[in-house]
């Protein structure tokens, strides 16, 4: 009888730390949906042309302008100000930069040469957010284009192709101020760019125009400190003949000094004006979710450290962990969507992969 009581007795208090353990478990887990996403600008459609012409004529009354751009790093507060609008239409995804500057200057003027060695403007396309196959443009203050196609971010020692070329671009700079000259303060420079959406088919090959749907974007401005040698601009050296590091400020903050982590980048809706609910897409948090683990994971491999342990945490109140798994000799990380019933896959290499739940 004494022993029957006994179990009796160590049932109950299991049972009881079973569930008080199960109950305390959830609660206890982070709520990834309120972690914080990158930014978000809704591009409107127009009937209307814009003049490529560096000028900011009416037609682009019909868009607003992005928050003010930000330290790659999502610290500091840029020296110079720095915003963009975008509109679209059934040929073209319209882009203008407003770039305050007090001393517009360039010397860069043969197309593809490294742009970024002058003050430039960068637009960074992965139209299927799946952080392979994206596109980069950048141009300076000349107007000079520098154009080229990425199979894969730069972290997988990927050539990148330095001949592809968006057919059809159309690009122009105005001054408030003027160029190259040191002896007077400008107030900056305007650029306008037209991209046609037939030339974005290498990273969209389904050619479909995204009405009513997000690309994953981002835009950056370069920005370098500058000697004068004979009254020209230059890039300014240190003591021991260096370039001094140039800023980098953009649009939606990397967290590093690397625009070539495309799970960064902020999300574009192509708003065609017939849907009035334009919040971010339902899964931006939980692939930050993941994506954040994935470098660890990386980082730690790469420093020879234990293995990097992913905790579980709750998406909209369910519970979701990345787990391993090896498929066709290639090491997968997945997480299953408990809101669209879909699996997240992150290859290896950072690729996402979607795929519908059995």
């Amino acid at each position: 009888m004494k022993n029957l009581k006994n179990k009796q007795i160590y049932f109950i208090s299991t049972l009881v730390i079973f569930i008080l353990a199960n109950s305390c478990d959830t609660p206890s887990l982070k709520e990834i949906k309120d972690l914080e996403v990158p930014r978000m600008y809704i591009a409107n459609f127009t009937q209307e042309d814009p003049l490529i012409d560096g000028q900011i004529d009416e037609v682009w009354d019909q868009a607003v302008y992005s928050e003010h751009y930000i330290d790659i790093e999502g610290k500091t507060t840029p020296l110079y100000p720095t915003q963009m609008k975008m509109l679209w239409n059934k040929e073209f995804l319209y882009i203008l930069a407003k770039i305050e500057e007090p001393h517009v200057w360039g010397n860069l003027k043969q197309r593809d040469t490294v742009i970024f060695y002058n003050n430039d403007f960068e637009v960074f396309i992965d139209p299927d957010g799946d952080t392979h196959q994206y596109m980069e443009l950048e141009i300076n203050a000349l107007n000079t284009a520098w154009d080229l196609f990425l199979e894969r971010p730069y972290r997988n020692k990927v050539k990148v192709d330095n001949t592809w070329n968006i057919e059809g671009l159309k690009s122009a700079v105005s001054y408030q101020g003027t160029l190259n000259d040191p002896s007077d303060i400008d107030l900056g420079w305007t650029l306008e760019i037209a991209l046609p959406w037939n030339a974005l088919e290498r990273g969209n090959p389904s050619g479909t125009i995204p009405v009513n749907q997000f690309w994953r974007m981002n835009f950056s401005r370069v920005n370098w400190q500058f000697d004068l040698v004979n009254n020209k601009y230059m890039r300014k050296k240190d003591d021991k003949g260096k370039y001094v590091p140039e800023f980098n400020w953009v649009w939606s903050p990397q967290g590093v000094i690397n625009m070539h982590v495309p799970e960064l980048w902020g999300y574009v809706f192509f708003s065609d004006g017939t849907l009035n609910d334009k919040s971010y897409p339902q899964d931006a948090s939980l692939l930050q979710w993941m994506y954040t683990h994935y470098r660890k994971i990386h980082s730690r491999a790469k420093k020879g450290l234990p293995p990097h342990k992913i905790q579980s945490a709750l998406f909209y109140g369910e519970k979701v962990r990345m787990e391993k798994f090896i498929s066709n000799d290639t090491l997968y990380w997945k997480t299953k969507n408990p809101i669209n019933k879909m699996t997240y896959q992150i290859r290896e290499d950072g690729k996402l992969e979607i795929h519908s739940r059995p």
